[in-house]
């Protein structure tokens, strides 16, 4: 069995996102999904939980016909050192033989330490991210939604995202600091 790994925030998913883990099923018999940043939330760079963001993409890749029984989804809190970090993300993973990333430092690292990489697949990367998605919740335009899968639209709705998003922008949802 190859097993590969792709790591990201998530925040939201998009329809990259789906597009890359088919793309990726296509090379691997399984994928584990590495949700970074898994600690924050309510944040405007980081406004999901990670349990939110799980529950999104797995609808998400539901919706886009992705069989869920080749998908491990798998939230890893950051770390401040680059080598704790990439320690954690084995510690919490099971093996895996190929990496997909499209970020270079991501790369470095997992190459440096003898694993495989391989460029994320990027399916019309300047209309599809998740900084984007943000910005037009911010803003209120309602064409974030054509972004997104129907049932993440659905899930950002219900959560009132675009107000998380709004109030984290106003400086109102920084980290308490006791």
């Amino acid at each position: 069995m190859v097993r590969g790994l792709f790591p990201g925030r998530f925040q939201p998913p998009h329809w990259g996102h789906i597009y890359a883990v088919k793309e990726i099923l296509k090379e691997v018999d399984e994928v584990i999904i590495a949700m970074g940043s898994a600690q924050f939330n309510y944040l405007l760079k980081d406004p999901f939980t990670a349990g939110e963001r799980i529950w999104m993409l797995r609808e998400g890749l539901r919706e886009g016909g992705v069989d869920l029984s080749r998908v491990v989804i798998i939230p890893i809190p950051n770390v401040e050192n680059n080598l704790e970090w990439l320690g954690r993300v084995k510690s919490y993973t099971p093996p895996f033989d190929v990496i997909y990333t499209g970020n270079p430092f991501v790369a470095l690292l997992f190459r440096e330490a003898g694993y495989e990489v391989r460029q994320q697949p990027m399916f019309q990367r300047e209309r599809y991210s998740s900084t984007r998605v943000r910005e037009l919740l911010l803003r209120g335009d309602p064409s974030w939604e054509e972004l997104v899968p129907k049932s993440v639209a659905e899930i950002i709705k219900k959560l009132r995202g675009a107000e998380r998003v709004k109030t984290a922008a106003s400086g109102e949802a920084e980290p308490h600091k006791w």
